[in-house]
């Protein structure tokens, strides 16, 4: 018998008993929304199955979203499939290479000491608002060739921008659409300044050769791949900062572990992501009737792969404990597959200079009052964070 879960309810958690009892009983379980898959194989499994496409592509037209926002989802990257996919993607993933990747590096790094030379001063914070946020906002200015003073701007657009995929986003829609209005018109700028030859190595300078190369792209696609860096950029990175700080709080010898030996830094990102992903499931959509592990799946089936859980499946780790000196099997935190996260290499570059620059600089950090959370799922990421610290 297919156990429930009941993802509709606020309090429903990705790291709760009942996902572990329905894990454990089956690889997957109802919901009021389709199906979520709870297991690791089956989620990488449906990652790349083509029976599947991208679950969140009709989100506008299922919550009765109009305007700028609706326009720019249903053309992004995200809700194409096939070969427009594939040519939206090579307009910019060989532009994230490593050696764009080296270049950003020392300017993440600096970004993250600065803020550590403020965070030193007083030794208590809102960790959200003095790191997390401004770190993630002058990163994806760096990622951009902005200025990075134009952080504050473009943080603000970004979290508005998110209002659009919460269960009432209609009630904000003046408010995101304004953002993603706002955006494009960054985005506009920036084009501009590529073609004017003031850009000439960086992001929106390799989109625009790439695209005049490739031709049949028109200017929306390079203006939404642009709003999309700066939406997933500025997200990912605030969120994922926030919950590994919590993480580490909670696990104060991973910390000491962490500053004895800085080469754990890339493993410390991986392990945050595994034991506490921003993203705690993935959604596909089934396109053909098809059968899968016992199961009829029938076509507009939509399904949950919630990629947290399948992270913490005893089929693959048989320590769940948050550990970042222990070899993990690959999680899915960046999703996987033809909508694999197209801006990985910059998250976890970004990621762990700033994960280094705080473990050389402090001690310890603690909770110093209540935290406030987004719902333990979909996207989840602390909201108030006060944390005191002490300097190394």
């Amino acid at each position: 018998m297919i156990p429930f879960l009941d993802l509709s309810d606020p309090a429903f958690s990705t790291r709760s008993q009942a996902v572990l009892e329905a894990r454990a009983g089956h690889w997957c379980a109802r919901t009021p929304y389709g199906l979520a898959v709870l297991r690791y194989r089956e989620v990488g499994l449906l990652l790349r199955d083509r029976r599947l496409r991208q679950g969140s592509h009709a989100w506008p037209q299922t919550n009765g979203l109009e305007g700028r926002f609706a326009d720019f989802w249903r053309n992004s990257v995200i809700s194409h499939e096939g070969t427009d996919h594939r040519a939206l993607r090579d307009l910019i993933v060989p532009v994230l290479n490593d050696d764009f990747i080296a270049r950003l590096r020392p300017v993440f790094a600096k970004i993250a000491g600065d803020l550590c030379d403020r965070l030193a001063e007083t030794g208590r914070c809102e960790f959200q608002e003095a790191f997390s946020i401004p770190f993630a906002g002058q990163a994806i200015c760096a990622v951009l060739g902005l200025p990075l003073s134009d952080w504050p701007q473009i943080s603000h657009d970004a979290s508005d921008l998110g209002h659009a995929m919460g269960v009432e986003c209609k009630r904000h829609e003046p408010v995101f659409n304004a953002a993603c209005e706002r955006l494009t018109d960054v985005a506009r700028d920036l084009l501009a300044r590529a073609r004017r030859g003031e850009d000439t190595d960086g992001l929106v300078a390799g989109l625009v050769a790439r695209a005049d190369a490739a031709g049949g792209h028109g200017e929306q696609d390079l203006l939404d791949m642009v709003v999309i860096a700066i939406f997933g950029g500025v997200d990912t990175t605030r969120s994922q900062l926030g919950l590994g700080m919590s993480m580490f709080i909670d696990h104060p010898a991973q910390w000491r572990a962490l500053r004895d030996d800085p080469a754990l830094v890339p493993a410390a990102v991986e392990e945050i992501i595994r034991a506490r992903p921003t993203t705690t499931w993935v959604t596909r959509e089934a396109v053909e009737d098809f059968e899968f592990g016992g199961e009829a799946i029938a076509r507009g089936t939509v399904l949950h792969l919630l990629v947290h859980a399948s992270a913490r499946d005893p089929a693959v780790c048989e320590d769940v404990e948050f550990d970042i000196s222990v070899r993990r099997r690959k999680h899915f935190g960046f999703g996987g597959g033809a909508h694999h996260c197209i801006g990985h290499g910059i998250a976890r570059a970004d990621m762990r200079c700033a994960l280094a620059a705080l473990s050389k600089r402090f001690k310890a950090f603690h909770y110093d009052g209540a935290s406030e959370w987004l719902p333990d799922s979909g996207n989840t990421s602390p909201i108030q964070l006060p944390v005191r610290y002490e300097v190394a």
